[in-house]
């Protein structure tokens, strides 16, 4: 017995068209709201109006100083393996002029400090550890004065993206009383500037306050490091041997009082 299937399968292709139609018209505008929202970061860079160029420029700064802060604070730059190792021998030595011009000759914070102390030991312990603190002080403050600024920039970027958020919402309200929302694209324009500029300034500034603590902690660390080496070679040191001797070139401006002076320079009133 013979079936005719030419009536059920027409149904059935009909089915299967019309199904294949509504999912080709489900997908087109998924598609084509994926093409509207997929943006290039340029894209988003012109959407977010002028504040994005010194948020641009914040951003390549930070980055220059991320870079040079973790290059200066590194253990290689602050306590190099050859200055601590020469420095040592020539306190062991007692070449105490030899380590003078040592740490003159040579770049590094733990010869800077090495020298302002040497310097300074034929007037005594308190002269010497007084002179040692104050370099101490100051090669801390050249390495937190770089690393200050990315704070300043962990807090300038929001402000500049709020900035950007202002008048992104001045222009939105101001296409509304025109315009009303006759015309979304230019309304969309409108919020789009100012959501990008709020993100783009948090964006810089939250890796700005991360590696602001990060090279503040490493400075703390390199600084005790710094510190440590210094103690261990000025420790036992021989004062009294050293008392009215020279050592450095340091130049000395407090002379002897004269009383005889005919001349005396008085203070202009």
């Amino acid at each position: 017995m013979k079936t005719n299937l030419r009536p059920l399968l027409s149904p059935v292709l009909a089915l299967a068209l019309l199904t294949a139609f509504a999912g080709a018209q489900e997908a087109a505008p998924a598609a084509a709201a994926a093409a509207v929202q997929k943006k290039t970061l340029m894209d988003l860079f012109h959407e977010g109006g002028w504040v994005m160029y010194p948020i641009a420029l914040a951003s390549v700064f930070m980055i220059w100083l991320i870079v040079q802060g973790f290059i200066s604070t590194s253990r290689k730059r602050l306590l190099p393996a050859d200055h601590v190792t020469q420095l040592r021998e020539l306190f062991k030595a007692g070449n105490y002029v030899g380590a003078y011009a040592f740490a003159k000759s040579n770049a590094s914070p733990i010869c800077d400090v090495v020298r302002a102390g040497v310097a300074l030991t034929p007037d005594g312990k308190t002269m010497t550890e007084e002179s040692i603190i104050s370099e101490v002080t100051r090669v801390q403050g050249d390495l937190m004065g770089s690393a200050s600024y990315l704070s300043v920039i962990g807090v300038c970027t929001p402000m500049i993206g709020l900035t950007g958020t202002v008048t992104g919402m001045m222009t939105a309200f101001e296409t509304l009383s025109s315009s009303g929302v006759g015309d979304p694209s230019k309304l969309s324009g409108a919020i789009g500037e100012v959501l990008v500029a709020t993100a783009s300034g948090l964006f810089i500034a939250i890796p700005a306050f991360i590696a602001y603590y990060l090279l503040r902690n490493r400075i703390t660390i390199g600084i005790h490091d710094v510190q440590e080496v210094v103690a261990g070679l000025f420790r036992a040191f021989p004062y009294n041997e050293v008392a009215g001797h020279k050592i450095g070139d340091e130049e000395i401006y407090a002379g002897k009082p004269d009383w005889n002076s005919a001349s005396i320079t008085q203070p202009q009133g």
